[in-house]
């Protein structure tokens, strides 16, 4: 049998081990039967879609079938490179739902530049993927 090259990882906020996380797939079926208050601890590996440019305190994950989760790091902990767009990373913390008040996505709207009809478009909350990370691994 052929030698398996073992993976390595680079650690950020708490140590923890490679194994035993979920997928991406399964996190979003998690997910989909959140409701907003609802939270779970879980470990999961999934692709990094963004990174926070500024910092690196903040990444979007992609839970496939086009969902994606907003990773934030407890307590601003800790901070992940700004530039592993594309990399695979190991999340470990709490995962859960978060509904973005109407007046909090007109905010953001307005702060990405958006007309005031786009603005006056949005008329209902938003649920959201979240997720609190007290440790990241990133794949090498």
């Amino acid at each position: 049998m052929p030698d398996i090259e073992p993976v390595e990882y680079v650690s950020f906020g708490k140590e923890m081990i490679a194994d035993d996380a979920i997928t991406a797939t399964s996190m979003a079926a998690h997910y989909k039967n959140m409701n907003p208050g609802d939270s779970i601890h879980s470990k999961m590996i999934a692709k990094v879609n963004s990174v926070c440019q500024a910092k690196g305190c903040w990444m979007i994950l992609n839970l496939e079938n086009g969902n994606e989760v907003m990773v934030k790091f407890k307590d601003y902990g800790f901070f992940v490179p700004k530039d592993i767009a594309g990399k695979e990373v190991i999340v470990n913390g709490k995962a859960y739902i978060k509904e973005v008040s109407i007046e909090e996505l007109r905010h953001y709207a307005e702060d990405a530049g958006k007309s005031a009809e786009k603005i006056a478009a949005i008329t209902k909350p938003k649920r959201t993927y979240s997720f609190e990370a007290d440790g990241v691994l990133l794949k090498q």
